[in-house]
């Protein structure tokens, strides 16, 4: 019987960029990466935590670098991309993980936050993976696209209206990216967390109510873990997955799973 190949989940000579990576689900996909051999750029607005979690990640060891760019902004994006470019910095993975949450009842909601929320969510995922493969494509040389969608790209839950929109077209646009790309051995796939302990979801940890029904929901019967996500991060971003393309892997304890 054949040995396993021990550098089929190896990223070492790859680049991978993650939006909003300076804290939570992104900064323990940076971490993971890195420990698997990446060189990882990370990516926020505010310049202050942008240094700290590089600074973090270079005291452990890893090969990090910041890149401060709005995903909202399209201006800011190409200026970025033009920055890796002038540094001859090739991004071989893209994970589109940056996102925001907005809880009001859709009787209520302001065209800005609907708009505010998808645009982060999903305009922005269009946005710096058009600009990714625009390079990916004509080097040749493949890659890998990542784009965190959710439990509500599948279903939905009151007062998340802009969310559940922007995720469910997320799962689109992955299989979008996938069609149009695969030709280019460029493999587009999707992680949909379930219900992570993160900063992003304090409200509802800090809610009892809610935070018994999630226990009592999930077969697990717990909150899952940022670094719960790495496995399936590390996995789509290797020669592991060359032939994935096109799928949503839901790390949920097994939510989706429940009647």
């Amino acid at each position: 019987m054949p040995s396993r190949s021990p550098t089929l989940f190896d990223l070492t000579g790859r680049t991978a960029l993650i939006t909003g990576s300076v804290r939570g689900i992104g900064f323990a996909f940076a971490r993971g990466l890195a420990q698997a051999g990446a060189r990882v750029i990370l990516n926020g607005r505010n310049k202050a935590a942008l240094d700290e979690a590089v600074g973090k990640l270079s005291g452990e060891g890893l090969s990090v670098l910041g890149l401060q760019f709005d995903v909202a902004d399209e201006a800011a994006i190409t200026g970025a991309f033009k920055r890796l470019d002038d540094q001859n910095i090739p991004v071989d993975i893209l994970i589109n993980n940056a996102g925001i949450q907005f809880r009001k009842p859709m009787v209520d909601l302001a065209l800005a936050d609907w708009e505010r929320v998808l645009n982060t969510n999903l305009t922005a995922a269009f946005l710096v993976g058009r600009e990714a493969a625009r390079r990916m494509l004509p080097r040749g040389q493949g890659g890998k696209v990542i784009n965190i969608c959710s439990l509500t790209s599948e279903m939905a839950r009151n007062t998340v209206a802009p969310y559940t929109a922007a995720k469910g077209g997320l799962k689109m646009l992955t299989r979008s990216m996938a069609v149009e790309w695969g030709p280019h051995n460029v493999q587009t796939n999707g992680i949909g967390p379930g219900y992570i302990a993160t900063e992003m979801n304090r409200a509802l940890i800090d809610d009892p109510k809610f935070d018994a029904w999630v226990k009592a929901s999930n077969p697990a019967q717990r909150w899952g873990q940022p670094e719960e996500l790495v496995g399936a991060a590390i996995f789509l971003s290797s020669a592991a997955s060359n032939y994935v393309n096109g799928q949503i892997i839901y790390v949920d304890g097994g939510w989706l799973a429940v009647l």
